[in-house]
C-alpha cells in the first residue's frame, strides 16, 4: 500500500459510500470495513497509513479496535470519529493513545487536514524505523563479516544491498575465502529469512544421483527409490538455496535447473506432476562461468540467468588489514570452545602472519588460529614475497586498528597512545580505510 492509505471502519454503509469517492478524490488510497474484527485481520503488516474508526459500532467497537491495533503497531495513528456524547470517552482514547478525534458531523476540510498531519507524522516514525533497522543490521552484518579493509566494507555494503532484491546472485571467490557466509548473510538479512536456507555443494554429489538430490522423486522412480523424497530445490520453497561449486553440475542437471528458473516450477523424478517453486539462488562459484560456457563445460543461458548480480571476494592476501583481526576472533573462539586461554602474539608471530600469502585464506587463518589454542605451533613457515614497505603498511595498520579498538574510537587516547599529530593520524587512518565509528 502506499503512503497515503486510509483505512476507514465505519458501520453505517451511508459513511462509508460518502467518505471512500471524496477521500480518493483527495489522493488517498481507501479501504473501507464494515467492522472493527474485519479492519485487524485484514490490516496489511507494517501497514503504511492511518486508520479512521467510528466509536460506536456493534461488536469490536472503536475503543478496543484502538487497544488491538496498538498492541500490534504502538505508533500507528488511529483518528475516532465520535457523536457528541462521545466526546469525553474520545478525549479519554487520546489518552490511550489515539491520534486525534472529529466529532460528528465534521467538515471535510478539517477531516483532510487531520488526516494529512497523520500521515506525515507516520511517514516519520517509519523512516525513523528503516535508520533504526538499516543500522542495527549493518552492526549485525559488520559482527558477521569481520573486517576493516577497504574490500571488506564495500562487500557489506553490497550484500546489505542485495540482501532484500528478488535476484539470483552469483558469488566469486577463492576456496576458502566465505562464500557460504556470504551467502547465508544474504538470505539473513533479506524478506527470505524466516524461510529456508538450503546449501548444496554441486562437486560433492555424484552425477547419477544429482537429479534425485536437486529435484526429488517419486516412490519406485528408479532402483533404490524407496519413498517419496523432497528435493532440495523444492524444500527451499519461499527460501534460498545456495549451490556451491556450481560449476560442477552436470550439464543435463543445468538445463533442467535452467526450466526451474524460468517456469517457477518442476517435477520430481518420476512423476509428471508440475510442483510450484518460489526459490531465490545463490550460486558459488571459483572459476569464471562465461569462461567455463565458452570451454563448453557450462551452458551460458544458464551462466546469464545465475549472474544477475555478482559479488567478488576479496582474497586474505587482498586485505592484510584485517589478518589480525581474524586471527584473534578465531583463537578467541577456540579458546571459549576448548577451556584454554587464548594466544597472545608476538611481534614475530604477527609478522609472520601478515606476510604469508594465505593460500587457503580465512578458512586456513581460522585452522592456524585454532593450532595456535592448542600450543601446535601453526605459523606459517612460508612468507610471500614482499616489499618492506607493502610490510610496513600492513603492520601500521593493524597497529592503529589495535590502538583504535582499544580506546574504543577515542582519538585523544589513540593520539597519546601513538604519540602522533592529529593530522599525522587523520591521514594514516584514511590511507588505511580506518574509521572512527567503527570503533565506537
Amino acid at each position: 500500500m502506499s503512503l497515503n492509505s486510509v483505512i476507514v471502519v465505519d458501520d453505517e454503509a451511508a459513511i462509508r459510500q460518502a467518505i471512500e469517492p471524496w477521500l480518493t478524490l483527495s489522493g488517498f488510497e481507501v479501504r473501507l470495513h464494515p467492522r472493527g474484527e474485519e479492519c485487524l485481520a485484514q490490516l496489511p503488516e507494517h501497514f503504511p497509513g492511518v486508520v479512521l474508526s467510528d466509536v460506536r459500532m456493534p461488536g469490536m467497537d472503536g475503543l478496543e479496535l484502538l487497544s488491538r491495533l496498538r498492541a500490534r503497531d504502538k505508533d500507528l495513528p488511529v483518528i475516532l470519529l465520535t457523536g457528541h456524547g462521545d466526546v469525553p470517552m474520545a478525549v479519554e482514547a487520546m489518552r490511550n493513545g489515539a491520534y486525534d478525534f472529529l466529532e460528528k458531523p465534521f467538515s471535510p476540510q478539517a477531516l483532510l487536514d487531520t488526516l494529512r498531519r497523520a500521515l506525515e507524522k507516520r511517514q516519520l516514525v517509519l523512516e525513523n524505523r528503516r535508520l533504526h533497522e538499516q543500522a542495527d543490521a549493518r552492526a549485525q552484518l559488520e559482527a558477521t563479516l569481520l573486517g576493516v579493509s577497504p574490500g571488506l566494507q564495500t562487500l557489506r555494503r553490497q550484500v546489505l544491498e542485495l540482501a532484500d532484491m528478488p535476484v539470483n546472485v552469483l558469488i566469486r571467490g577463492e576456496t576458502g575465502s566465505g562464500k557460504e557466509l556470504v551467502a547465508r548473510c544474504l538470505h539473513d538479512f533479506g524478506s527470505r529469512a524466516a524461510q529456508p536456507f538450503v546449501a548444496l555443494n554441486c562437486a560433492a554429489i555424484p552425477e547419477h544421483l544429482f537429479e534425485a538430490e536437486l529435484f526429488g522423486h517419486e516412490s519406485g522412480a528408479f532402483t533404490g527409490a524407496q519413498g517419496k523424497r523432497i528435493g532440495r530445490l523444492e524444500y527451499a520453497h519461499g527460501g534460498t538455496l545456495f549451490l556451491d561449486e556450481i560449476e560442477s553440475m552436470p550439464l543435463a542437471q543445468q538445463a533442467k535447473l535452467l526450466r526451474v528458473l524460468q517456469d517457477r516450477q518442476l517435477q520430481r523424478l518420476g512423476s509428471n506432476q508440475n510442483i510450484a517453486v518460489d526459490v531465490r539462488i545463490i550460486a558459488a562459484t571459483k572459476p569464471d562461468l562465461l569462461e567455463e560456457a565458452r570451454a563448453g563445460r557450462f551452458r551460458e543461458d544458464l551462466a546469464y540467468r545465475l549472474n544477475v548480480a555478482e559479488l567478488r571476494l576479496p582474497p586474505l592476501r587482498e586485505r592484510r588489514e584485517d589478518i589480525a583481526l581474524l586471527f584473534n576472533h578465531f583463537a578467541q573462539s577456540a579458546a571459549e570452545r576448548l577451556s584454554r586461554p587464548a594466544p597472545q602474539l608476538s611481534g614475530q608471530q604477527l609478522g609472520n602472519l601478515l606476510s604469508h600469502d594465505w593460500p587457503g585464506n580465512v578458512r586456513e587463518l581460522a585452522n592456524a588460529a585454532e593450532r595456535e589454542t592448542l600450543g601446535l605451533n601453526p605459523q606459517p613457515s612460508e612468507a610471500v614475497a614482499q616489499s618492506l614497505a607493502d610490510q610496513q603498511e600492513a603492520f601500521e595498520a593493524q597497529c592503529l586498528r589495535a590502538a583504535l579498538s582499544r580506546h574504543k574510537g577515542d582519538i585523544k587516547a589513540v593520539l597519546n597512545e601513538l604519540q602522533l599529530p592529529r593530522r599525522t593520524l587523520n591521514e594514516k587512518m584514511q590511507r588505511h580505510g580506518l574509521v572512527r565509528d567503527m570503533f565506537l
